[in-house]
């Protein structure tokens, strides 16, 4: 069973030269692989988590921000070593749409009545886990940049 979740297809062939070097690495030749596939399929079923796992690790252990949208609601959480950060900001406005383009270009125009708001948390299980969760509940991995807004807008309502 893999540690977060199998790669798609679609997945495994943006990343086949990777995948190739992992087999190589361990030891799997094309042949070896075809005959796997063929003969021994829960063997090469494992083969196919223990990449994705090595895959969703590394992708995981980079991921510094990552952002969740609804309709109405914007989370962005920073993901340091050992805490996560919330930025968030809410809207009551329900005719504007924050997962669109325009609903949130109409938010940076004119501010609709508005919460922001922030906390904080330890990690609770594995920060890579933590992470994976979020984006599996419908995160994306983000640049930052929304969460540095958020936090300034803020910090500007503080002063």
């Amino acid at each position: 069973m893999p540690k977060y979740r199998t790669l798609t297809q679609e997945e495994f062939k943006d990343l086949e030269k990777e995948f190739i070097d992992f087999l190589i690495i361990n030891g799997i030749t094309a042949d070896d692989w075809q005959s796997l596939k063929l003969h021994e399929q829960e063997k090469a079923t494992k083969i196919l988590e223990q990449f994705s796992d090595v895959v969703w690790e590394g992708v995981l252990r980079k991921t510094m921000f990552v952002e969740h949208r609804s309709p109405q609601e914007i989370r962005t959480f920073q993901c340091l070593p050992t805490k996560i950060v919330l930025m968030g900001i809410k809207i009551q406005d329900d005719q504007i749409d924050l997962r669109t383009k325009e609903g949130y270009e109409q938010l940076q125009r004119n501010i609709p009545t508005t919460s922001v708001y922030s906390s904080e948390k330890t990690y609770t299980q594995k920060r890579e886990t933590e992470i994976f969760d979020l984006i599996q509940g419908g995160g994306q991995i983000s640049d930052g940049n929304l969460f540095k807004r958020i936090a300034m807008l803020m910090a500007e309502g503080e002063a």
